[in-house]
This record gives C-alpha cells, structure tokens and sequence, in this order.
C-alpha cells in the first residue's frame, strides 16, 4: 500500500473522523500490517515493542467490527495492569467516541460494584486485568456469550508476573468462534505454548526488533559509588536539562528519598509506585502526561505500556536487575521514531547486571567521565531559568474530541426508572436533533450523563431547560470534560 492512509480501509466515516481529531496522520508499521488482518477476521500475533502504535492497531478495527445495537461485550482485551487497563480504555473510548462505543475497564484496588453496575449496561468492549476479570466472571456480573475478539497484550508481561494459569481460566470461558489477537515485545517458549493452544492458523506479524528501536536511543552510562548517586544525579540533570524526565529507581524506598532530595532543590517533581493509592498514582501520570511537572520518579510501574509522548529523558538511578527491564525503561524514550536518550548509573556492584544489558541489547552503553561541579555550574543558569519557568501544559489526548461535544448530566438515574431509550426519545423531539447527535449515554443509580454531538450540545441543554424528561421536569446541567 504505498498511500498509508487510513481511508484505504472500509472505516466507518465516525471511526475516521475520530481518528483525523486525535492526530493519526499516516499508519505505523504494526497498524498498517494489523488493521487488514483484523478486520478480515484473521488470528494474529504480534511481537512488537512498546510505543509502536500497537494499541490503536487492534483498537481501530474493533471498534469498526463491533455492532453498536448488541449490548453485551463483543471484545475482550487483557493487559497485565491497572495503568495500562486505563490507558487502553482511554484509547478505545476516544477512537470510538462518535461511534458510540461504551468502553468498561476492570482492575483491582477499585470498586467492584461500580464495576458491576457498568455492565449491567450497554457494554461493547471490556478491558480487564486478569484476577480482576476472573473476579467478574466468577460473580456472574461479566457475560462473555457474545465475545467476539480476544486481546490478550503484553503478553510476556502477563507471563512474568505469573498470569498463565488465570489467563488459560478466563480463555476457557469465552466463545471457541472468536478471533484471538495475541501482543508481546518478546517470543518466550510459553507465549508459543499459548498460542498454539488458542489460536486458530495465526498470521504471524513481526515489527523492527528490538535492537532498531534500541540503536534510536542514545544510551550512556556514568560509574558511581552508592553515595555519590543523588549529587551525580542532579549535576547530570542540570547539564541535561531536560523538559521531560523519568528517574527510575528499583525500590520505593528509593523512590522516596530521591523525590524528597530533589523536591527540597526545587525540582518540578512527583513519584509514582506501588506502595500509593491507585487514584493517587492515575493522578500523577495524568499530570505528567499534560506537562504539569517535568521530573517524574518511578519504580517499574511505570516502565511498561504507559504512552506518553516526548519524554527527552530517561535516567536509570537503579540499574535494572532484567535486562527486558532495562528496554522497556528507555522505551519510555525514543517513542514512534523519534531519537532518545537514557543514563544509566552504575555501581561496582552492578556489572553483572550491566553484561546481561549489553549483551542482549547488542551494544555497549557509552561510558562517560562524571562531571565535575565546575562543568555543572556553566550549565545552572539556564537550569534554573528553565526551573522558574511554568511546564507548557499539553491537551489531553481525547480533547480535541471534546470541541463540538457537550456532555450533559440529568439529576435522575435507574432509582427513578430512567432509560436511555428515554433520554433519545427526548433529545429526538428537539427540532434540529437527531439520533446521530446522541453519543454515549451513561445511567447511575440518581443521575444521567449524555454526550451531544455535532456541536448541537447548546441547543439540547437550552431546551431540556424548559421540556420534561419522562413526563417531569429535570435538572440539565453542562459537565467539564
């Protein structure tokens, strides 16, 4: 296909309006190899790195396979954490915002009724953790009988982090008629196992290995005893000087005492790790993502399938003790072809470690000379110039989506027998709306969120001002998105 746009494929005209508002100007090599084979009902694994497009590569066309009128989930995706669950959520709402695609996403450390009462409704694709979605399937609140594509992504992650035996659970009880998509940065043994038992004649798709996306990256590396780490930090930091950073750490512990060493400097820094709450931790990669603050220091959770754009910096205060660790780490970098860089410290005790990297990334990391305070000190200025300087907050995702929509909330819900068929039957009344206007509809226990369309949300909220709702009248207010 020598033009690799997405209108060479049968989208619908709301699937490609999405997908011209959120930026995807032209495929990547996983999509423009995934999207065909999917949409043609093919089995397919994938081995490819993470930051290549992969997630909208399947996400594209199961939000044109699904068929919005069955209210039962047609498409399962599982990810090995409760960040990537999100994010993937996130892209699969945004991708199929005007198709009216109603996206639930499972995961542990959150309410398991909320949850519950999401699936109760209207649900086409379901993005779960494994536990969280056995969980489900065990209670009887996830029905599987109309699943039609099963993603199961990252894998190899799953497998490391011992998911095999909950994952062949959940795959036993899904439809043997389906279509299964299987994603992973590596090929072990068992990911082979797995799909020979569950996958049907699968298209084998292999995007640049590991060493291409590696060789985009700049990799470097310091020695320094232990207790010289933090002032060899923020030298490095203040030479760099980078508009965005992660600082990954192997404990939280450490995690901790760098964030406080550098808060206490004056450094635009949050951490992340797995010892905070959840909505603590979806707080602060909201925050990063958006710019809101330039250092973020981390443990590994977020080193695998969180997408953020246009880190400048990755910096490795802890070697990592896996070496698929460590390239995942800099992936964070160098994503969607861009160039990158990454610093490595490294202690004495260390190198072992540091053999296992550079032999399986095929390259040895350069070794540079530790700055000295002088060579520091030519750099400060514009450090701190760059420091007193407000981070330029970036647009979310989704929001260029969030211009000719208006999201409405109604003050009535299930307690008082409110239907979306209600809701449409309503808006449908109001002289210049029609039902091609009406996106999501969400309905809680008291209240109602719908989604007008088509820059027609002035007028719905003007309207449902003086005009009943289910024969009475109702309180319509406008919701920030």
């Amino acid at each position: 296909m020598k033009d690799k746009g997405f209108e060479n494929y049968k989208l619908s005209d709301e699937l490609l309006k999405s997908i011209a508002m959120l930026g995807y100007k032209s495929l990547t090599n996983v999509q423009e190899k995934v999207i065909p084979e999917l949409l043609a009902h093919k089995d397919i694994i994938v081995k490819s790195q993470t930051g290549s497009g992969k997630t909208a590569a399947y996400a594209i066309p199961i939000c044109q396979l699904v068929e919005w009128e069955d209210n039962k989930p047609q498409a399962l995706v599982l990810v090995p954490t409760r960040e990537l669950a999100i994010q993937v959520k996130e892209d699969f709402f945004n991708l199929g915002r005007f198709k009216r695609i109603k996206v639930a996403a499972l995961y542990g450390k959150a309410p398991f009724e909320l949850q519950e009462k999401e699936l109760k409704q209207k649900t086409h694709v379901v993005v779960g953790t494994p536990g969280r979605t056995i969980d489900h399937l065990e209670r009887g609140t996830l029905d599987t009988s109309s699943i039609k594509y099963l993603v199961i992504d990252e894998a190899d992650e799953m497998l490391s982090m011992g998911f095999l035996e909950q994952l062949e659970s959940i795959i036993s009880q899904l439809p043997k008629d389906r279509v299964t998509v299987l994603l992973s940065a590596t090929m072990a043994k068992d990911i082979e196992s797995l799909c020979s038992a569950y996958m049907k004649n699968p298209i084998f798709i292999e995007i640049a290995s590991q060493s291409t996306a590696v060789d985009r990256i700049l990799q470097e590396g310091y020695r320094v005893d232990e207790d010289g780490k933090l002032d060899l930090l923020k030298d490095i930091t203040v030479i760099e000087n980078p508009d965005s950073c992660i600082i990954f750490c192997n404990t939280k512990q450490r995690v901790d005492e760098v964030h406080k060493e550098l808060l206490s400097c004056g450094y635009s820094c949050e951490k992340i790790h797995g010892g905070m709450e959840q909505r603590d931790r979806l707080r602060v990669m909201e925050k990063f993502k958006q710019g809101y603050f330039r250092y973020l220091i981390a443990t590994d959770v977020a080193a695998r399938g969180i997408d953020i754009d246009n880190i400048s910096l990755v910096v490795n205060y802890d070697i990592p003790q896996d070496k698929e660790v460590y390239v995942h780490r800099i992936g964070r970098t160098g994503r969607r072809d861009r160039e990158g860089k990454a610093i490595t410290l490294i202690s004495e005790a260390d190198d072992r470690y540091l053999r296992d990297i550079t032999k399986y990334i095929g390259k040895e990391l350069t070794i540079k000379e530790k700055p000295d305070s002088s060579q520091a000190s030519g750099f400060k200025k514009a450090f701190l110039e760059k420091m007193r300087t407000s981070a330029l907050v970036k647009e979310a995702k989704g929001a260029p989506l969030n211009q000719e929509i208006m999201k409405l909330h109604i003050n009535a819900g299930k307690k008082t027998k409110m239907r979306a068929v209600d809701i449409v039957g309503t808006l449908c009344n109001i002289d210049g709306i029609t039902k091609d206007d009406i996106g999501i509809i969400n309905i809680l226990d008291i209240s109602t969120y719908v989604e007008i369309l088509n820059n027609k949300g002035e007028l719905a909220f003007q309207e449902l001002q003086r005009i009943n709702i289910k024969g009475r009248p109702r309180r319509v207010s406008k919701v920030d998105q």
